[in-house]
C-alpha cells in the first residue's frame, strides 16, 4: 500500500510517496537522506514529540507546560495525553523536572517546560 508524506525534516518540505516491495521500504520525493529516512520512519512507525500541559497547584499559574524528552509513538499519543490529564503537580518546579518518568510504558520522560515558583 503506498502512502503519501510531506517530509518536516528540513524546510525542502518534499512531498514523499512510501511502499513496501518485499521486504524493502522504497522512499520517492526525497531530495537527501534524511527524508529518506523520515520517509521509511513514518511508514513503519511514526513518532511525534508531546507538548501540553498539566495542573499545577500551590502556583500563581493554574497549568505547567510539558514536553517529551524524545519522540512517541503516535499510536500511544492519546493514551499520554489522558495520564496527563488526570494529574496534578505541586509548586515549586524547574525547567527541565521529570514530571512522568516512562509514560505509558514508552521509556519517554515527560518534562517541565518552564520553572513555576512557588507562592506563599
Amino acid at each position: 500500500m503506498k502512502k503519501e508524506f510531506t517530509c518536516i525534516v528540513c524546510p525542502m518540505s518534499c512531498h514523499l510517496t512510501v511502499y513496501q516491495e518485499g521486504d524493502n521500504i522504497i522512499v520517492e520525493g526525497n531530495t537527501c537522506n534524511r527524508g529518506k529516512v523520515f520517509g521509511e520512519n513514518e511508514y513503519v512507525n511514526p513518532k511525534r514529540m508531546l507538548t501540553t500541559t498539566v495542573k499545577i497547584d500551590g502556583s500563581h499559574l493554574k497549568r505547567l507546560p510539558v514536553i517529551s524528552n524524545d519522540e512517541i509513538p503516535k499510536s500511544k499519543i492519546f493514551e499520554c495525553v489522558n495520564e496527563l490529564y488526570k494529574m496534578t503537580v505541586r509548586a515549586p518546579i524547574n525547567r527541565g523536572d521529570i514530571i512522568i518518568k516512562d509514560i505509558c510504558n514508552t521509556n519517554v520522560d515527560i518534562v517541565a517546560s518552564r520553572s513555576i515558583a512557588k507562592i506563599s
